[in-house]
């Protein structure tokens, strides 16, 4: 029967037995677990935007991101990958990196844009849930020369949505730096925003090759350089969170056309 239940998965299709009642191992809950946390926190940052609280906004869907990266790493760590968590982690990012900047850039700027503001705002969601979806239908997909030469096949979601806010991140840090109102309204208008939440979804779907953590070698003679540089990095997001993490978006959009150089030349390398 089709409504039957498989004796070796739950209702919700995690490992179990029910037979000896010995329950689900923590394992297989734990990174779906965390992926809940980046989603909850993910979908706070409307609510922080709501009550005008811009610089939480733009932290909650940090700490989704790195919620985001860390539910896959804790997978496959304690061994408890699964199809359920897979879906649920591609839910999450939708809603944490496509709805909730699109949500915040319409409270911030958009929803001052004659006619359009709400149309990129949803354009940049759906942007978000159709690269998604690309991932998901290539996921059992063999031939991906993207993925094979260890690169990634557009922008990724968290990457896209700290791209989406960056004139969020510049207006908040050039308030930290005390620069003229001017300079800053200008960040604000719906003329730069919307241009720019348009770009960041074109980003996102987008077959651009761009640096995965596995398409980036270090030398091993400056390996103690890169771990004093991330201590740097560190300190000054201490010190001065926003103005460095505009510095870290810029350069990460500087990389794109050298990652798909550097993808362009794997490629001539690895023809006969």
């Amino acid at each position: 029967m089709s409504d039957s239940i498989d004796p070796k998965h739950d209702d919700h299709g995690m490992p179990g037995n029910r037979r000896t009642g010995r329950g689900i191992p923590i394992r297989s809950l734990a990174p779906n677990m965390v992926t809940a946390m980046a989603l909850c926190t993910g979908l706070s940052s409307v609510w922080f935007a709501l009550s005008g609280r811009w610089e939480a906004a733009v932290v909650a869907i940090l700490v989704a991101g790195v919620l985001d990266g860390l539910d896959g790493r804790i997978a496959r760590l304690l061994k408890g990958e699964s199809r359920f968590g897979a879906e649920l982690d591609s839910l999450s990012d939708n809603i944490a990196f496509g709805v909730s900047p699109a949500l915040v850039s319409f409270i911030w700027s958009l929803q001052y844009m004659p006619k359009f503001g709400w149309t990129i705002a949803l354009f940049y969601a759906l942007c978000c849930a159709l690269r998604l979806a690309r991932f998901n239908a290539r996921i059992d997909d063999t031939h991906q020369p993207h993925k094979s030469a260890g690169f990634l096949t557009g922008v990724p979601a968290p990457a896209g949505a700290a791209t989406a806010l960056l004139p969020l991140i510049l207006w908040l840090a050039l308030g930290d730096l005390n620069a003229p109102e001017a300079v800053r309204e200008t960040l604000k208008s719906w003329y730069v925003v919307g241009p720019w939440l348009f770009i960041a979804a074109l980003l996102m779907i987008s077959s651009i090759a761009t640096f995965s953590a596995s398409s980036l070698r270090l030398r091993r003679r400056i390996r103690f350089e890169a771990i004093a540089i991330v201590g740097l990095i560190m300190a000054a997001m201490i010190t001065a969170p926003y103005p460095t993490l505009a510095v870290l978006v810029i350069l990460y959009l500087l990389l794109i056309p050298f990652s798909m150089s550097s993808y362009a030349k794997v490629r001539r390398n690895a023809q006969p």
